[in-house]
């Protein structure tokens, strides 16, 4: 069942336009909560807007920065295996946390688990993975550097100093989604056109 949260003392406020880090519906939201910080001299506002679809709470600072931030990349349908679906909306979440480097991390675990599933062997490198999903055609030709690229910022956001960047995040979740539908979402949606 899923019931509303119902919120008190809530206000009415200008509306704000945004994409909930929750459901990820485009909202335009005049009720929110308010509160405001100071330095002295002046008052900077917040506040914490509700979604009308979900009901769940986005958080706006003085500077206008959303928390959580909208979801990026789409859903992906026809995903049969559970733990990729799961990996796949943990990557996704994360980002939405600004968790860009868990983000990226949390996709070349997906790139590994994706090729266990389709028959590679556990316990391979990651190089293997990608060739044995290159080499038994889950991968269009010609994909295969950008299937790579999942690999190669995963291993810099898992074993180097440095953290990954929403740029780089956002790169490797769009480059993980597209691998996703090209596996599982395209070959269900052209079955409807066989039939």
């Amino acid at each position: 069942m899923n019931m509303k949260i119902t919120w008190e003392n809530i206000k009415t406020v200008n509306s704000k336009s945004f994409n909930c880090g929750y459901c990820g519906n485009s909202v335009s939201s005049d009720k929110a909560f308010t509160g405001n910080k100071s330095d002295g001299r002046m008052l900077f506002p917040s506040f914490i807007y509700i979604c009308h679809h979900c009901s769940y709470p986005t958080f706006f600072d003085d500077i206008g920065q959303q928390t959580p931030q909208k979801t990026f990349g789409e859903n992906v349908l026809n995903i049969n295996d559970s733990n990729i679906q799961a990996l796949y909306e943990e990557a996704r979440g994360c980002y939405s946390a600004c968790a860009f480097t868990a983000s990226t991390m949390v996709c070349r675990k997906l790139l590994m688990n994706l090729a266990v599933s389709k028959g590679a062997k556990e316990n391979q490198s990651f190089q293997n993975y990608v060739d044995y999903l290159d080499t038994n055609n889950f991968i269009p030709n010609g994909t295969k550097d950008w299937i790579d690229v999942i690999r190669t910022q995963g291993n810099e956001a898992t074993h180097e100093i440095a953290l990954s960047t929403q740029d780089q995040a956002e790169e490797i979740l769009s480059f993980t989604e597209m691998l996703l539908k090209l596996i599982y979402e395209f070959p269900n949606r052209a079955l409807k056109y066989k039939k």
